[in-house]
């Protein structure tokens, strides 16, 4: 449900189909305009896309670094997921529905806080990690029927998404809260990150906020790995 990347799309389409997509990106009140303030948590380049002179060790060269990106994001924001969806429902009104620590192109990081405000329009809200500060937002109409969705999945929740981010953190850094309104079992997912960057899955019900791991992620990993191992004896 992160609103966020949906606009991101719409932005891309718009280049791509040399003006296309342009109205469908302007639609509704577009306040990005001061998303081009600059955030005052910049990452380094740790040039994690020089070459390796061993391929074969290409899977766990990248899992270090991804583990150190991690950690470097974690420790660098000192804004915690929960400040940011409260100062991002202070900047825009309604209900938030995700919350997500972005590194962007230009090296600074982000949370990125979608809140659902009033007649189905979307905000996308851009919080400083280091100052809480709002730097910038977007706003849109929904046109896919999202905002149904997840207000028939937030109808009578005892837990809001501060409150999931809060208790998630319990386990860990937060580097990520969303609604999961596509399974049978309602709940918040959020992500959190180790000291040493290893990032861990948490269900949090919606009804008692009690936080459980999600074994959905490593169950398909291991769905993945058996079905490479059958693909690999196919070829014998």
């Amino acid at each position: 449900m992160k609103r966020n990347i949906v606009i991101a799309t719409v932005a891309a389409l718009a280049l791509a189909g040399g003006g296309t997509a342009t109205a469908l990106a302007a639609t509704g009140d577009d306040d990005s305009s001061a998303a081009a303030k600059k955030s005052s948590v910049q990452l380094k380049d740790d040039n994690r896309d020089n070459d390796r002179d061993d391929d074969r060790h290409d899977d766990r060269d990248n899992d270090q670094d991804d583990a150190k990106e991690n950690s470097a994001e974690a420790k660098a924001a000192k804004v915690t997921a929960a400040d940011a969806i409260k100062a991002a429902l202070a900047d825009k009104s309604g209900t938030a529905v995700s919350a997500e620590l972005d590194d962007e192109d230009n090296g600074g990081l982000v949370w990125d806080v979608d809140i659902l405000g009033k007649g189905s329009t979307w905000h996308s809200v851009q919080v400083d990690p280091g100052t809480g500060k709002v730097l910038g937002s977007h706003t849109e109409q929904d046109e896919d029927g999202d905002a149904n969705r997840v207000a028939a999945a937030l109808k009578g929740a005892s837990t809001n998404a501060e409150d999931a981010a809060k208790a998630a953190a319990a386990k860990g850094t937060v580097t990520s809260v969303d609604l999961d309104d596509d399974g049978t079992a309602k709940a918040w997912d959020a992500e959190t990150a180790s000291g040493k960057g290893a990032e861990s899955d948490w269900k949090v019900d919606l009804q008692s906020g009690k936080v459980t791991a999600d074994k959905s992620d490593s169950h398909d990993d291991n769905d993945s790995d058996d079905d490479d191992s059958d693909d690999d004896g196919s070829d014998d």
